[in-house]
């Protein structure tokens, strides 16, 4: 078998490498052996593929493609935080029946009521910043959509259970984007208590904390049972798989965890580095009023949604620094032929969503920050692809992209903000996700004459 090209260094420097500096090191090898490259993170296991062409991600993410699959147990870094009975850490049928009940409360008639929740929430949170008192961008995106799953997915906002289990969260975020923390999700060996040095062991307890505030609210919800509630854990316990068997408590657990983490962190640091993309080009915030304001006083969220350049710039802003670098892995199960290379059983293939956004062919400019890309073409679901591809795209991605849109629309069309400082900032690893290198800081400068709220409940 010959595979790609890539580093002849030792596994442990490429290890290394992969957990200080993961998109310079993505780049590096691009450059070096083209859209193809493996890699090695530990000596003794299988080698990584890494893909950035668009036609080899097609074959790899397409149902049809034999030979690959997308076993939850390559995802174990998730395990920990995420729990066994994750969506994103089991697979094959046990992984189609928990998507298949976790798909109904983001699509259709469910997405009416999470638009005022967004809104109300949004004008709570960006309300609290005086004119003239700087701020960080990402701290109160963080804060807007943390109330806003924890009111769609547990239809709570305010009292002690919601605020612990918000604090407990925002808690074992934070603590676990360090390098670190990334290293021992990598080196399972080292998840122990050192003595004086014990991290890992105070993650777990923070995870144990979170976990018995959800287990409380699971526990409740089936002692009295209120078929009046629309949030996701009750349409969740309410749902059946096709055999007419509910979720088990540890399966509504993993999932309840997946959502709250998966859908705050990420759309966070997507809402932040659109406000600084946004106030970094004026000319970007000039277009995009302009289009808000030609709404009127008081457009409905289907709208709001479907305006092309907030799209576009939302669009740009998961292309330039896509908050997930990777596709999640794919096993090859019986040989097969990938690009030009004849791959062997157990060879993993994960596509690059960072390096594709960063194609040259695709993307002329890559590093500028041009919406009107998005309006001048439309790219296929492998050339752009920031909520993944396949059968384990995002599911919660409708959720996302209404949530970043009606935020952003919120703020701009009430506030005026400037950046504190126009300097650069740069994508760093965050967790097992990205995030901006440094601060994001901005401030009021004055509020923007709105007659009437912006947003009204209707369908999207």
């Amino acid at each position: 078998m010959k595979l790609p090209n890539g580093p002849q260094s030792p596994a442990v420097l490429q290890m290394l490498r992969w957990i200080t500096s993961p998109m310079s090191f993505m780049e590096t090898c691009a450059e070096r052996y083209g859209d193809m490259f493996t890699i090695r993170l530990q000596s003794k296991s299988p080698p990584l593929i890494f893909v950035s062409n668009p036609e080899v991600l097609q074959q790899i993410l397409t149902n049809d493609t034999k030979g690959l699959e997308a076993p939850g147990d390559t995802n174990l870094v998730f395990e920990s935080l995420l729990g066994k009975r994750s969506v994103i850490t089991i697979s094959r049928a046990e992984h189609q029946r928990q998507r298949q009940l976790l798909l109904p409360p983001f699509h259709g008639e469910r997405m009416r009521s999470y638009s005022q929740i967004i809104s109300d929430i949004t004008e709570k949170v960006i309300s609290q910043y005086q004119i003239g008192q700087p701020f960080n961008i990402r701290s109160a995106a963080q804060a807007i959509t943390l109330r806003v799953i924890m009111q769609a997915v547990f239809g709570l906002d305010e009292g002690p259970r919601a605020e612990k289990l918000q604090h407990f969260l925002g808690e074992m975020l934070e603590k676990g984007s360090s390098v670190l923390s990334v290293a021992l999700l990598y080196f399972p060996a080292l998840q122990r208590d050192f003595g004086p040095i014990n991290f890992w062991g105070k993650q777990m307890r923070r995870q144990q904390d979170a976990d018995k505030l959800i287990y409380e609210e699971i526990r409740e919800r089936r002692e009295q049972p209120d078929p009046s509630r629309t949030d996701i854990l009750s349409l969740l316990m309410a749902a059946k798989d096709e055999a007419g068997q509910p979720m088990t408590d540890e399966e509504l657990r993993d999932e309840l965890m997946t959502l709250l983490i998966a859908g705050h962190e990420t759309t966070a640091t997507a809402i932040a580095w659109a406000f600084y993309w946004i106030h970094k080009i004026p000319s970007v915030r000039q277009k995009l009023l302009q289009e808000l304001d030609s709404l009127g006083d008081n457009p409905d969220p289907s709208a709001i949604f479907k305006l092309p350049y907030l799209n576009a710039v939302c669009s740009e802003t998961l292309r330039i620094y896509p908050v997930a670098m990777l596709t999640f892995p794919r096993v090859v199960r019986t040989p097969l032929s990938l690009g030009s290379y004849e791959l062997e059983p157990d060879t993993i293939v994960i596509g690059s969503i960072y390096l594709t956004h960063q194609r040259e062919d695709l993307y002329p400019e890559p590093k500028q920050f041009k919406p009107e890309r998005f309006l001048e073409q439309q790219f296929s679901p492998y050339e752009y692809l920031p909520f993944g591809g396949g059968a384990r795209r995002c599911i919660g991605l409708a959720f996302a992209q209404l949530e970043m849109k009606l935020a952003l629309a919120k703020i701009l069309s009430s506030q005026v903000l400037e950046l504190v400082d126009n300097g650069e900032v740069r994508p760093k690893r965050r967790g097992l996700v990205t995030g901006p290198d440094h601060p994001i800081n901005m401030v009021v400068t004055s509020q923007r004459q709105v007659k009437s709220p912006i947003l009204q409940t209707t369908t999207v």
